[in-house]
Formats: C-alpha cells, sequence, structure tokens
C-alpha cells in the first residue's frame, strides 16, 4: 500500500502530463460549449472554475467535479479533495484569496461567489459528494492519515 505522503509524491511527478490533459480538456469545454467535457464516460459532471492566482494575480482554470446543494438548487459544490494529497489545491487557496468569479457549467458562464462550507455543512454534504463520486471516500481516509480535512466549496451565483 502506498503511504499517503508517497501519493502525494507520486502526484507531484505526475504534474506534467496532468496539466496537459487539463489544458485539452478545459480547450474542449470551451469551444463546445460543454457538450464535451462536462461529463467523460464514468465520471460525474464537471465544471470550469475560474480563479485567480492568490500570489501571481494570474488568471487560472480548473476543471473539477461537481454537484448541486441539496439544499439550494441554485448553488454547486465542489470538493477540495486533491486525491486525499497532504495540501490543499491551488485553486482551493486561489479561491479563498479571490472569492467573487465565475464558473462554466455547460455553455453558461456564471459570476459566483464562493465560500467554505462549515464544518456541519460539510458533514451534511457527504452524502451527495459520496453519491457524486464514490472515490472521494478513500481521497477522506487519505487526507485523515495527515490530519487535512477536505474542504467543501459552494459556488452561489451572484446575479
Amino acid at each position: 500500500m502506498v503511504s499517503t505522503r508517497d501519493f502525494g509524491r507520486i502526484l507531484d511527478r505526475l504534474a506534467p502530463v496532468v496539466n496537459a490533459v487539463t489544458r485539452a480538456h478545459i480547450a474542449l469545454y470551451r469551444r463546445t460549449g460543454g457538450r464535451l467535457g462536462h461529463t467523460i464516460p464514468g465520471m460525474p459532471t464537471m465544471l470550469l472554475l475560474d480563479h485567480v492566482g492568490a500570489r501571481s494575480g494570474a488568471p487560472r482554470t480548473t476543471p473539477l467535479l461537481y454537484f448541486t446543494h441539496p439544499d439550494d438548487p441554485d448553488d454547486v459544490v465542489i470538493v477540495a479533495s486533491y486525491g486525499g494529497h497532504p495540501r490543499h489545491p491551488a485553486w482551493f487557496h486561489n479561491l479563498r484569496a479571490h472569492p467573487d468569479t465565475t464558473a462554466q457549467v455547460r455553455d453558461e458562464v456564471r459570476p459566483v461567489h464562493a465560500r467554505v462550507a462549515d464544518d456541519a455543512e460539510r458533514e451534511r454534504l457527504w452524502p451527495a459528494a459520496l453519491a457524486t463520486y464514490g472515490p472521494f471516500e478513500g481521497y477522506r481516509r487519505r487526507a485523515d492519515e495527515v490530519g487535512r480535512t477536505i474542504p467543501f466549496v459552494v459556488l452561489t451565483p451572484t446575479r
């Protein structure tokens, strides 16, 4: 079995390949208005999250799994799991610094405000997250091993 720390190192080494695939996914999603890239066989639905680098100020886009908030169907939820990596994903840090942004869901680019779910809300959201993507449970176990709590980010439309 691979330790959580070793898993993090493996993910870090795969970054160039993952980045190339991510760039292709973003381009395909944008060019087709989400007709391609919103769903991928065997995966849940995906959105494109625009965010601004917390330190660099550079614009970024990240494709992420999402699900509709069970308490408010206008809100969508993204999970900062990073595969259970010991650190939070960069996009999470960026949203904390710049919470007003946009998210593209299919062909709709929505202005949104990002907020981190509190502990009670996160626990209520876990069943919906697992129904969307079962591997989140393994990610949670991996993160728990290094004392990281996986944050949930709620994107609320601002229009």
